[in-house]
């Protein structure tokens, strides 16, 4: 075998060479410091104007948790008594509200619906566009003059989205409809399940602390509604299909089957009249935030000063690499 033997002095050489990168590195960052200096002040202070110019964003959000069948009363009674007797055809049997069934229909377009026609959100939503002394829409809104760039960003990105829709144009362009009321609910509303806890939190985020809070009791209101109402027309529909029933067979004991089923069909439908804790719980009521979530701007700037102190040495050593190269020419 041939032994390799290593010069002692090769540790110090290659120990002097990464000394001398180094000071080389460092020389280079120093030749170009003001160019790096006003490039991270300029970047720091357009992210410190932009933050300035950004709405602060509050949040509201509420916790509720369904109520199941044991705690309700109602569906689990009718069921194990259906399941006792073998079951009816024909007869939809009340069920307690699951948690995925309630995030269905926050997230459903005809909540929401009924969300922005009953309090009358589309001013609200579209504030910027709504005159509140005349009590109407403004004509030809946004032509003013902005200091915030993502506003000249929304408009083009706006206008190239609506030339390249084709669908159904709208009765009057410049006032918002219920459409758009439901494409700025996707921004502003956000449902967060836990399965683990079996628990939901609705979350509003809007710039008027007040109106995020209302915000979600107004969904809260249009759930426990919308919930309640079909459990009364559900329970509508399974009473008089069970007093059909009862007229058709003789049998004392089916009678007396179907008569259970009856009472249990009124008492679900006097628990939906109630509406008080029918389908879900609400553990934290909303509340008005005292503090905005957003925007963030000590985060903001700090990461533009990283940001742009990565940039500048970039930018430094490109440009000796472009003077090097422009010395061997």
């Amino acid at each position: 075998m041939i032994e390799q033997t290593q010069n002692p002095d090769q540790k110090f050489e290659y120990a002097e060479d990464d000394e001398i990168n180094l000071l080389d590195y460092w020389r280079v960052i120093w030749k170009r410091r003001r160019m790096i200096g006003w490039l991270v002040g300029a970047v720091v202070l357009a992210t410190v104007v932009i933050s300035l110019t950004m709405t602060n964003i509050y949040q509201a959000k509420a916790l509720i948790t369904p109520i199941s069948a044991k705690d309700s009363g109602g569906g689990g009674a009718i069921s194990a008594l259906a399941q006792q007797f073998g079951g009816l055809p024909g007869i939809a049997l009340p069920a307690s509200s699951s948690a995925t069934e309630i995030v269905n229909l926050l997230k459903s377009n005809i909540l929401r619906e009924k969300v922005i026609e009953r309090y009358q959100l589309l001013p609200v939503l579209f504030y910027k566009q709504w005159d509140a002394e005349k009590k109407d829409w403004k004509r030809g809104a946004g032509s003013g003059i902005s200091l915030n760039p993502m506003t000249y960003l929304g408009k083009l990105a706006s206008a190239v989205i609506s030339g390249e829709e084709k669908g159904v144009r709208k009765k009057d362009p410049g006032i918002p409809d219920v459409w758009d009321g439901l494409r700025m609910l996707e921004g502003i509303v956000k449902i967060n399940p836990s399965i683990k806890e079996n628990s939901i939190t609705i979350m509003v985020d809007y710039y008027d602390p007040e109106m995020a809070a209302k915000m979600v009791d107004y969904f809260l209101t249009a759930l426990t509604d919308h919930m309640s109402t079909e459990a009364r027309r559900v329970a509508s529909i399974n009473q008089k299909y069970l007093e059909e029933q009862l007229g058709k067979t003789a049998d004392p004991l089916i009678k007396q089957k179907i008569y259970n089923l009856i009472a249990q069909q009124l008492e679900t439908s006097m628990m939906a009249e109630v509406k008080e804790n029918f389908a879900f719980k609400v553990i934290d009521p909303p509340k008005v935030p005292d503090r905005k979530i957003k925007p963030k701007r000590a985060q903001m700037v700090m990461l533009s000063f990283v940001v742009a102190v990565f940039m500048g040495i970039f930018a430094a050593f490109f440009m000796e690499y472009l003077e090097k190269v422009k010395a061997r020419k």
